[in-house]
């Protein structure tokens, strides 16, 4: 057992794990591989690669052999002319007398002296030929190749250790990525439908160009613009678009990057931030999402000593601490302004708050037209058709939206994309993907009672919005049929919502309720209206407590978003009393049963032309807004400016 000491004292001298201080080293592998032991292993594995291949390989014995005994026999008997011994292999080779031409082959003994003698007596003649032995060779070849295999796993581990230390010390180090000169592929150009924005950002521009314009005056340049708007608005794009027009060093990061589970990375990253832009100065630094980073602070429950609080701090210091910044500008972006602290809005921090709101009519024209520069459209299809019917559309949903009937049109094998495309890609986008007809069966009679009242109140009632179209197609996601309005666009911009306009909502609303009950009865009502309902209970509400159209009079008791913010308050605090939330709750349900009796009544006195209108769903499947009014105009009298949609 020599070798079971030094194979101890190397399973004692294995690598325990490091205890480190340092963040990110904590339980990595300490590297104590001595010389002395890679000296050692090398050796053990050469000792055993000289045991397993210093014994010669065994020669495969052919099938014309003879034993040992027979071979001393024919030898006795005169038969043997000569015999050729290879001591390697221990194999004899006989050549008989009456057989010169071959030769049997003979497994010889370690020793064998019997034979010998034999072969002395008769005076057979004997030869010794040894084969070639190359298990010297192969050995060492084995023992240099293990060699070579032990010292590249070594040097891999040591390289790893190396790099993870080194990575460690990297942890305060900004991930933001640098552009020297800002070759974003953007500029103001490619950004549209948001000119107010674009205006206010090219003055920063401008700043960044000829400082000089504005400081000869007194001007500074500011410090930071903080944009503000719904998602798919554009903010980033906004953002690339100013570096690509300044020509000037660009940071890019997001919030939550500067954000780690280490108490200080964060800090450290927004110092080194902050340095690397003050050796680029005039430069920009856009931070996305910066509301990952700069929600209010006091708001966590383990107290001050908050990672993110803590990195917020050291941003607040950057932007405007005891030392200044001069000429770099930050340009941050969110979609949650409400959560961020008070201090990061000051001014001197982010001087300026843009909000970049959805595009109006001739804005999303614009945004169409961009994103139809590669696109095959053909004669019919009319862009400013498509921005009337998309209203409350952002960006990112026009852009996804001709995306969408590009798709359609190549998979319906087709060259241009046409109005068809257009039509199929809006309600794809807006209420599902188009599945399978319905069977003729129950089922698809009561979805076409159903949709036949929601249009058909939406075409008779006054302040309502006109039709568009009413299918009993179903599409993903549960949806039966739909029954779509052009709604009016400044009215939905601006949110000055009418009571006549909110009441007949609410009334449309209730309409595939109403025609249910009225034509089955109400013990076969469905629950599809479940979605309507709850439409009906938002804005009956919203006119009680938020808009003063009820007998409470103008008197705002809700909040209009009653959303929780952790920190900012544990649970909604209800405005009113106990008393003032039972007369809400009475004048709620007031104004939808007096709205759905008039969806009844209507129903009720136009049965001829709803049953009319049902049968021919059925039989297209769709009605398209104008034939629905002409139908409608056949059998009762309305408007004539109710008979079109406003183009």
């Amino acid at each position: 057992m020599k070798n079971s000491s030094w194979i101890t004292a190397w399973i004692g001298q294995q690598p325990k794990r490091a205890s480190s201080s340092k963040p990110g080293t904590k339980g990595q592998l300490a590297p104590t591989i001595t010389p002395r032991l890679l000296w050692r292993l090398a050796a053990s594995v050469m000792m055993v690669q000289g045991v397993l291949l210093g014994t010669p390989a065994l020669a495969k014995v052919e099938q014309n052999t003879l034993s040992y005994g027979a071979l001393l026999e024919k030898i006795q008997n005169g038969d043997v002319s000569k015999v050729t011994v290879d001591p390697a292999t221990k194999i004899a080779k006989v050549t008989l007398k009456n057989n010169a031409k071959e030769t049997q082959n003979v497994v010889l003994f370690d020793q064998y002296p019997e034979l010998t003698k034999k072969l002395r007596e008769k005076k057979v003649e004997v030869d010794v030929q040894r084969s070639p032995d190359n298990s010297v060779a192969v050995s060492i070849a084995a023992n240099l190749f293990f060699i070579f295999v032990v010292l590249a796993v070594l040097t891999v581990i040591f390289r790893r250790s190396s790099a993870s230390s080194g990575q460690a010390l990297n942890f305060g180090k900004s991930r933001a990525r640098f552009q020297m000169e800002a070759k974003t592929g953007v500029t103001f150009n490619d950004v549209a439908g948001i000119e107010e924005a674009k205006e206010e950002l090219q003055e920063v521009v401008t700043f960044l160009k000829q400082p000089e314009r504005f400081t000869v005056i007194g001007a500074r340049i500011p410090k930071g613009v903080l944009l503000i708007g719904s998602p798919g608005t554009g903010k980033t794009l906004l953002a690339r678009a100013i570096a690509g027009e300044a020509a000037v060093p660009f940071f890019s990061i997001s919030g939550s990057e500067f954000v780690e589970m280490f108490v200080g990375v964060g800090a450290s990253r927004v110092r080194d931030l902050f340095k690397k832009a003050k050796e680029n100065a005039p430069c920009l630094v856009f931070i996305d999402e910066i509301d990952a980073v700069g929600r209010q602070r006091g708001t966590g429950i383990g107290g001050g000593n908050d990672e993110r609080e803590q990195t917020l701090n050291q941003l607040l210091t950057e932007m405007d601490g005891f030392e200044g910044n001069n000429g770099i500008i930050i340009i941050a972006a969110t979609n949650r302004p409400d959560v961020l602290d008070t201090a990061l809005l000051r001014p001197g921090r982010f001087d300026r708050q843009i909000t970049v709101d959805l595009p109006d009519s001739k804005g999303r024209l614009e945004i169409l037209k961009v994103h139809a520069n590669n696109k095959k459209l053909s004669n019919d299809v009319s862009l400013e058709a498509i921005a009337r019917r998309t209203p409350g559309f952002s960006g990112a949903d026009l852009a996804n939206l001709l995306n969408e009937a590009a798709i359609l049109t190549a998979r319906r094998r087709k060259d241009e994309i046409t109005s068809l495309e257009i039509d199929d890609a809006i309600d794809r986008v807006t209420i599902g993907l188009t599945l399978n007809p319905l069977l003729d069966s129950k089922k698809k009679r009561l979805i076409a009672y159903h949709e036949v009242g929601h249009a058909l109140l939406s075409t008779l009632l006054k302040h309502s919005d006109p039709l568009n179209k009413v299918t009993i197609i179903p599409r993903s996601g549960g949806i039966g049929g739909f029954s779509q309005q052009v709604f009016n666009e400044e009215m939905i911009d601006s949110g000055l919502y009418s009571r006549g306009w909110l009441r007949d909502r609410i009334t449309m609303a209730l309409g595939g309720r109403a025609a249910e009950a009225e034509v089955f009865g109400d013990a076969e009502v469905t629950a599809g209206a479940s979605g309507d309902i709850k439409t009906v209970a938002t804005l009956a509400r919203e006119m009680v407590t938020l808009y003063g159209m009820s007998e409470l009079g103008p008197v705002a008791l809700e909040s209009p978003s009653n959303e929780v913010f952790l920190g900012r308050e544990w649970m909604s605090r209800s405005d009113y009393s106990e008393d003032m939330a039972i007369k809400i709750d009475r004048l709620v349900r007031s104004i939808a049963m007096s709205c759905y009796e008039e969806a009844c009544r209507i129903i009720r006195e136009n049965r001829v032309v709803v049953d009319h209108l049902v049968d021919l769903l059925l039989d297209q499947e769709t009605i398209e807004g104008e034939q629905f009014r002409q139908i409608v105009a056949e059998y009762t009298q309305l408007p004539e400016k109710q008979l079109a949609v406003s183009s």
